[in-house]
């Protein structure tokens, strides 16, 4: 039983709806979003393992999309567009898009792609660090081999610090990524309460931690 989450970024409604049916007959858990927006409001609040993404939205278009959530994300996309140029598909594939196609398409191949897309990820899906090891499809965290609980937040902070390793970053930074449900900046309060938090759970001393250290008046940086 394929138990994937694939969410579908489209507004075209007869196309959004057709790819939805097709790939939820296969098993495919899918979501629909009609509008950048809403699509990553979507990603930032639960766990794909694809995302299929539109080219030209309603509030935006895929490219801005895919930059955005690559700041924090390495979640699989392919592009569907009707702009059938080359400049567009190597900005695509240069933001980090897994594959690109152009419409009208084969349903067949985008779904032999999904398939190929998500064992390749399988295969490269798990970081180690230290005593942490991060498995991306999952979104598990384990520390000396024990599984260790993240909120949502916590985790994608982590994830954040591991893809900035050995750079300062500023809590305006660190703000920037961090949003709430509604998509709303938090404070920077919040950010200290959260990295606080975060230390707790993978420092080995969180009181003098190893990790995650406080570059005063600057921000924190994450030691390897």
């Amino acid at each position: 039983m394929n138990d994937k989450r694939l969410l579908i970024i489209e507004d075209d409604t007869d196309l959004r709806e057709g790819l939805s049916f097709s790939f939820s007959s296969d098993g495919y858990r899918v979501t629909e979003a009609p509008t950048k927006a809403e699509g990553l409001r979507e990603i930032r609040k639960n766990v794909y393992d694809m995302v299929l993404l539109d080219c030209n939205l309603p509030d935006g278009t895929g490219f801005e999309l895919c930059r955005e959530v690559r700041s924090y994300s390495s979640i699989p996309m392919v592009m569907l567009t009707a702009r059938d140029t080359e400049l567009d598909e190597i900005q695509a594939l240069e933001l980090g898009v897994n594959d690109y196609l152009s419409k009208p398409f084969s349903l067949g191949v985008l779904k032999a792609r999904v398939k190929r897309i998500l064992q390749e990820k399988t295969e490269t899906s798990r970081i180690v660090t230290g005593s942490l090891t991060i498995d991306q499809n999952t979104c598990k965290v384990w520390k000396q081999g024990e599984k260790i609980q993240l909120s949502k937040l916590e985790y994608r902070l982590l994830l954040y610090f591991i893809e900035n390793k050995n750079h300062i970053l500023s809590k305006e930074q660190i703000l920037e990524k961090i949003w709430d449900s509604d998509g709303k900046y938090v404070d920077n309060n919040t950010v200290s309460v959260n990295i606080s938090r975060l230390r707790t759970k993978i420092e080995e001393d969180a009181s003098r931690p190893a990790r995650i250290k406080t570059v005063h008046g600057i921000g924190y940086i994450w030691k390897e």
